[in-house]
């Protein structure tokens, strides 16, 4: 399934020796002579992330040197697929089954590339990535899961708005439905307000590609309950309250929630875990028409709550909010929802880290300790009940900004918290989705922020 991972080890496989900067004199000082003036001679330090290539007895290159801040990093080698010359490569290193899968996964992660757009030139084909030999005790299992993953958060966060839609976006989760065999049900256009989801059509009406609810059902029925719901804006103009240009150049990531709940969903069926699964996805584009919902509308929403609009480019949380209080209705053990919701997360956190809002400790602790533990941070903010108030409407139950501005990614947690009921333990990861510049396993583009954390969590607790 991943290619760059190799069953079987070639004849001219070539070794790739991890040494830390510290540990570099030790690996010389156990070496020949030659090899040590040779290392000494190109420069290599050990220093992380940089390479030295030992050549053979022959002239043909027998060893890479690998510079890794530790062995078991999850990035330690991710930058080596795109780095190293094509052919097949095994790591020559004692590691344990946690550090063999870190570094499979890391491998996996580093050979991706979105080439949908581009034209090849048969003259000068791209250069293809370096395969890994799977190391021994690696869980392929685990690196298959999160990989193929991330893989179609890329995907779908990387194609533009042109080509996905709402109704690709659909097709995307049908597909996945099809793949495990999960139920699928899609509810679109005038048929969302007889099935009583208002604020999805509301902020979905303008654009000519109708709005739809996105709902998949897996799993067992007696099986503890998993809702996952994602913000599928799949283009987000700022409707009446429109962006400008530069706020408007990513907004194809927008539905970025969508295709972490998705690929949470994927993380799921793949691993066969024992839980009821369900994925919601309210998928929408926010655009200009003369259909659009305006400034100080009041709507309607699935809860029976009423929100007046303090401004329509806080659509998100509109959606969302439907998609919530049905996902709650169920009464699920466990509901979490992706969202690219709030610059104010950006402003509080960068872009590396997620946003946590959560109504439950103990599931914020475990969120945050799964996201250490696999390198996929995320950093609690709180639900601060004082802040409420701030979005109090003097003509409906709640309006979906606040005047003032502040705390714009905790307040926007305390709206959706009106949609879950207290005591269904819930969390909100409002993610950037998005790599700005590369890094190693990391390329610039659609990035899945939280996702592997969160399974960590839902297979730790029902797995």
């Amino acid at each position: 399934m991943l290619a760059t991972l190799l069953a079987v080890e070639a004849p001219d496989t070539v070794a790739l020796t991890p040494v830390t900067k510290a540990g570099l004199p030790d690996w010389l000082a156990a070496q020949p002579a030659a090899v040590a003036a040779w290392v000494k001679a190109v420069g290599f330090a050990g220093d992380a992330g940089s390479t030295a290539f030992l050549p053979g007895a022959d002239g043909v290159v027998s060893r890479v040197l690998v510079g890794v801040s530790a062995p078991d990093d999850l990035w330690a080698f991710a930058g080596l697929p795109s780095a190293l010359p094509a052919g097949s490569y095994r790591i020559e290193a004692d590691l344990d089954r946690r550090a063999a899968t870190r570094v499979a996964l890391g491998w996996a992660l580093g050979s991706y590339r979105f080439g949908r757009y581009k034209k090849v030139d048969p003259a000068k084909p791209e250069k293809g990535f370096a395969g890994l030999v799977w190391p021994a005790e690696a869980d392929r299992g685990e690196v298959e899961r999160a990989a193929t993953a991330t893989f179609l958060v890329r995907d779908l966060v990387n194609t533009p708005a042109c080509d996905l839609g709402p109704a690709e976006l659909a097709d995307a989760a049908k597909a996945l439905a099809d793949e495990f065999q999960a139920g699928f049900d899609v509810i679109v256009g005038d048929d969302l307000l007889d099935r009583d989801y208002p604020a999805v059509h509301a902020v979905g009406r303008a654009s000519p590609r109708a709005p739809r609810l996105i709902d998949l059902r897996w799993g067992n029925p007696v099986h503890p309950k998993v809702t996952i719901v994602g913000k599928g804006v799949c283009f987000d103009s700022g409707g009446l309250d429109l962006k400008p240009s530069s706020g408007m150049l990513m907004m194809k990531k927008d539905m970025g929630g969508a295709a972490h709940a998705l690929a949470l969903g994927r993380m799921v069926m793949m691993a066969g875990l024992p839980v009821r699964l369900r994925v919601l996805v309210p998928a929408v584009e926010n655009v200009v028409s003369g259909d659009s919902f305006k400034p100080m509308d009041v709507l309607k929403t699935r809860k029976g709550l009423t929100v007046e609009v303090g401004n329509t480019d806080a659509e998100g949380r509109l959606i969302l909010c439907d998609a919530l209080a049905e996902a709650d209705s169920e009464k699920p053990d466990l509901l979490i929802d992706f969202a690219t919701l709030t610059g104010a997360a950006r402003v509080a956190l960068g872009p590396e880290l997620p946003a946590l809002l959560c109504n439950d400790d103990a599931l914020a602790a475990d969120l945050q300790a799964a996201g250490t533990e696999v390198d996929d941070p995320m950093w609690r903010l709180p639900l601060w009940a004082s802040y409420r108030k701030g979005l109090d409407s003097k003509v409906a139950d709640i309006n979906n900004v606040t005047t003032h501005g502040f705390a714009g990614a905790i307040t926007a947690g305390l709206f959706l918290q009106e949609f879950v009921g207290k005591t269904t333990p819930w969390a909100h990861l409002d993610t950037y989705a998005w790599n700005g510049a590369a890094r190693p396993g990391r390329p610039e583009g659609g990035e899945a922020l939280g996702l592997r954390a969160a399974y960590a969590v839902i297979a730790k607790r029902f797995g």
